[in-house]
């Protein structure tokens, strides 16, 4: 099916466009057709997913692939624990698709909205210091190259270009289908408490990696973090969910109703926020619950911000997170959303924030109505002295040559993208920046 572009806009709204095409195809063979089309007439073609990106990476000027009809289980591997995927798949119908078969992801984010080609190409990660993000869960995918062929990836077919494939940015092509290595169905049990947060940066690195799942959250202005230890469990374990009124109250009226209306009036009044941070952290973040894992995993998220994630070696977090706090109090300035500390597991996708390392997340938010630039400039520079790894999908200033110092197989990736779009075809002004021509 192919429109004329209307207005395209990403969730965060920090970038919109209007492609010259838009094109829904419903089936492998007719990507390949539409991008087989594009080359005749020498135009750029970028899918898109979900536009859970803040950075212009799914940004289409040209034709743009919206695979929404591109959709559910295309194959189940019992046997293995294997499912594979229609790319435009969305990690919210999951649960549903996997549950039949007894099966689940090893690890998800706490946002479920993307597509699982979004999520995985982007470098969409969850925490947990053992476990990997959802692109190091991929055994196998099919892509239409630039140069419109049909190719699949996989242990066993083209099995070295699986580290670049498996996070490839939109860069590699176009992503038909996705083969995820899952786990059996399990429990989460979730402790959530607030804690001095000294005590919880000075045990981060512990907690990260001896816990199943650790994060937690910091109110700047307030000197209390909000933990969230998730504890895996066999799905035998008795349930214990949250009632369907308590998790109303938590994570519909106070996390999103309240909030909102929060940081409207901070971004006219930043005065009311210090103390509202004060409240907040004094409502929030004292639960004991255990359910099916996506609903543990996830978080209903209605407030619109932006965001800014770096990736450092694990044990470079604490400081950081101490110059932060240090920066926001020295400036001044007024943060309404939590700063987020999370972990991963070491994997060895080539453009993956943690290839090679064990690795620690900090992620800095604004109300999408606030100029976000001053702050997110001055803690990108705290997070590059510390050999930090921005999120591909997520606000940053890095080019190629800045990059390729903290990517150790940077230019094998662009190797990759040479053999498989020496035209770029896939190609747009994101990519231009952190890639290189």
């Amino acid at each position: 099916m192919t429109a004329v572009g209307g207005l395209w806009r990403n969730w965060g709204r920090t970038e919109a466009v209007r492609p010259q095409r838009v094109e829904r195809p419903a089936s492998a063979e007719a990507v390949q057709r539409a991008v087989q089309a594009a080359i005749r007439t020498g135009m750029r073609v970028k899918p898109v997913g979900a536009g859970h990106s803040f950075t212009g990476i799914a940004v289409a000027p040209g034709v743009q692939l919206d695979l929404e009809d591109l959709n559910g289980i295309l194959d189940v591997d019992l046997e293995r624990g294997r499912v594979t995927l229609a790319a435009g798949t969305h990690l919210h119908q999951l649960p549903r698709l996997l549950r039949p078969h007894g099966l689940a992801l090893e690890n998800m984010g706490d946002i479920d909205r993307q597509t699982i080609a979004g999520a995985t190409s982007t470098g969409t990660h969850g925490t947990g210091g053992s476990f990997g993000g959802l692109a190091a869960q991929i055994v196998g995918l099919t892509l239409v190259t630039g140069l419109g062929e049909l190719l699949r990836i996989d242990e066993t077919q083209n099995a070295e270009l699986l580290p670049a494939a498996r996070l490839g940015l939109g860069a590699l092509g176009v992503i038909v289908d996705v083969t995820l290595q899952c786990v059996p169905a399990y429990l989460l049990q979730a402790v959530e408490r607030p804690e001095p947060l000294q005590a919880t940066m000075e045990s981060y690195l512990e907690r990260s990696a001896a816990e199943d799942h650790f994060e937690f959250y910091w109110f700047p202005h307030t000197e209390t973090a909000l933990t969230k230890t998730n504890t895996r469990l066999p799905l035998t374990a008795e349930r214990k969910p949250l009632s369907r009124a308590g998790r109303w109250v938590d994570d519909e009226l106070l996390a999103n109703g309240v909030y909102r209306g929060v940081c409207a009036l901070g971004a006219v009044a930043p005065g009311v926020i210090p103390p509202f941070s004060r409240l907040a952290q004094r409502l929030t973040g004292n639960r004991d619950f255990t359910d099916h894992a996506p609903r543990v995993f996830v978080t209903n998220r209605t407030v619109r911000f932006r965001e800014m994630e770096y990736a450092l070696p694990r044990e470079a977090v604490p400081a950081a997170l101490a110059e932060v706090k240090a920066l926001i109090e020295r400036r001044g300035w007024r943060i309404s959303f939590p700063i987020e500390v999370r972990s991963a597991a070491a994997d060895d996708n080539w453009l993956s924030t943690a290839h090679g390392r064990e690795s620690g997340y900090i992620a800095v938010h604004r109300y999408y109505r606030e100029d976000q630039r001053e702050y997110f400039s001055a803690v990108e520079e705290i997070m590059v002295a510390h050999e930090g790894r921005p999120h591909w999908g997520k606000l940053h200033s890095r080019d190629a040559d800045a990059l390729r110092a903290v990517y150790p197989r940077f230019d094998d990736f662009l190797a990759v993208r040479d053999r498989l779009d020496p035209d770029r075809r896939f190609e747009n002004a994101y990519l231009r920046r952190v890639l290189g021509p």
